[in-house]
């Protein structure tokens, strides 16, 4: 069988998977392992690094098992970004296990950085804000908590890598340690004007030059994997952090595209092209990709609440038995309901950033009953991408650009064709559904085919994505104003300082 397929792996928070796309982006076969979550401490959140490499190196070797491994053209990987491990460059043990992007434990060292007048610097420098959601405090953290890390760091003993550097480092049996650009700029560690590690960052939060990855364009030849791990060599051509991926997957290529991912949470980048846009508004400045030298760059936003609202409903609410079901109750809503949600459960994400706002339901009457309210939790993860989308717009408008033209979206929540209705309705914008909804392992293979010829440019990929189908708005202007001015009077509410 001629080598026209691509073998990605997609290493998240929750699971590991490997996906087979063939040359039409067509995914043929697939395998998944769940990952074990550790919470040794209140707010702490690990991984083992050790059983990240074992699962992947399972479902990988399934999949090939299969489908045979002389289809294999490369392999490219996308990854749960700023999770962080630290392990010996020779023996390629961890030292810890890996620190989880969603980690809280160095809240208090960011909040010093803080104080000391750095996150101005930080931002300027690397598009993002000081928080212990990014991997450099999480560096120091382990550098500074094992014995003798640090001095070994310093040595050139170790190497700190996020999940897609570890994997590249085991896949080619130690021989590489490299990462993408992607990936590095969402370190604290990397400008992404200059496209290198800065100095003066690694001096404020005491990270050794020595121990980091060499940074490569997405699609690169990163290595090639070691004869013993399939049994023959396969090319590691292409590497993108997981929302990198599905803007390459959505082949969101041109400035004012605009891609939204509906998992757990949601997360949402813009295409900025060659303009490094720093935010007013609390998004975050990052790198969409960058392809033959030339970075394009993106505005970034997050929800932490989208398919989690679902399993709230469905889980602690009993409102729905299953998640498909929210959709079909939801049409039973009466449509002149104005029962607001603000699912605040941890707080808010972007533009807010309130870590005490709580969760909040206003409106209800005695007329109010389950479907009212499935309807508003659906409705507020539409209202959220509002949120969103206008504070990308304003960036964009202050930096000269077009506001987002086209939101095309993927993840679990989209097969709710209600909510993508009621999410065109509510931004005033059309609303592109996808025929290949796994769109982050697309966009890894999409980088890897580049790589090894499979594909000649952006261009065969945009030929490649496909429509499913376009939700276009069928409300006008004031029920849309209408609708978002009672969200807000029920963020307000939400964000009252709690006692």
């Amino acid at each position: 069988m001629a080598a026209t397929h691509i073998l990605s792996i997609d290493q998240g928070t929750t699971s590991s998977r490997a996906i087979l796309f063939d040359d039409a982006g067509v995914p043929v076969a697939s395998a998944q392992k769940d990952l074990t979550q550790h919470f040794p401490n209140d707010g702490w959140v690990e991984h083992d690094p050790m059983e990240i490499w074992q699962d992947t190196l399972s479902v990988c070797r399934e999949v090939i098992e299969g489908q045979g491994i002389d289809c294999i053209a490369a392999i490219g990987i996308t990854n749960q970004r700023e999770t962080t491990v630290v392990w010996d460059r020779k023996s390629g043990e961890p030292l810890h296990r890996a620190i989880v992007w969603q980690d809280r434990r160095t809240a208090e060292d960011c909040a010093r950085l803080k104080r000391d007048g750095h996150e101005a610097l930080f931002q300027s420098r690397t598009g993002l804000l000081l928080d212990p959601y990014f991997s450099g405090t999480k560096v120091a953290w382990i550098l500074d908590n094992v014995e003798g890390a640090r001095s070994r760091a310093e040595k050139g003993e170790l190497c700190f890598g996020t999940i897609d550097s570890w994997l590249v480092y085991k896949l080619t049996g130690g021989e590489v340690h490299a990462t993408d650009v992607t990936n590095a700029s969402r370190t604290l560690l990397f400008n992404i004007e200059t496209q290198d590690w800065d100095e003066e960052l690694l001096e404020v939060l005491r990270v050794p030059r020595e121990m980091l990855p060499r940074v490569l364009d997405p699609s690169a030849m990163f290595g090639t994997t070691a004869p013993d791990v399939f049994g023959a060599p396969l090319p590691v051509a292409g590497i993108l952090g997981d929302q990198q991926a599905a803007t390459v997957g959505q082949a969101c290529f041109a400035p004012g595209l605009m891609k939204s991912t509906y998992g757990t949470g949601c997360f949402a980048l813009v295409n900025t092209g060659a303009t490094k846009v720093d935010s007013t508004n609390k998004l975050l400045g990052t790198i969409a990709y960058r392809f033959g030298g030339e970075p394009a760059y993106a505005l970034e936003g997050s929800i932490f609440m989208a398919g989690a609202i679902v399993q709230w409903l469905r889980d602690k609410m009993g409102l729905i038995a299953t998640s498909s079901e929210s959709e079909a109750v939801a049409r039973e809503a009466d449509p002149k309901s104005n029962v607001f949600l603000v699912p605040a459960f941890t707080g808010l994400g972007a533009p807010y950033w309130d870590p005490h706002a709580r969760g909040t339901i206003i409106g209800m009457t005695r007329n109010t009953g389950r479907a009212e309210i499935v309807r508003a939790a659906l409705e507020a993860v539409a209202f959220q991408t509002r949120d969103l989308m206008l504070a990308m717009a304003e960036d964009m408008k202050n930096a000269g650009l077009t506001a987002p033209t086209e939101l095309r979206v993927d993840g679990g929540m989209v097969a709710n064709d209600w909510f993508c209705q009621v999410l065109a309705d509510t931004l005033g914008r059309p609303i592109a559904r996808p025929a290949v909804t796994e769109t982050t392992s697309l966009g890894a293979a999409f980088a890897a085919g580049l790589t090894v010829g499979l594909f000649k440019s952006t261009d065969d990929v945009e030929g490649i994505w496909k429509l499913d189908r376009c939700f276009d708005p069928a409300q006008d202007k004031d029920w849309r104003d209408s609708r978002y001015a009672g969200w807000q009077s029920a963020v307000a509410r939400a964000r009252v300082e709690q006692s």
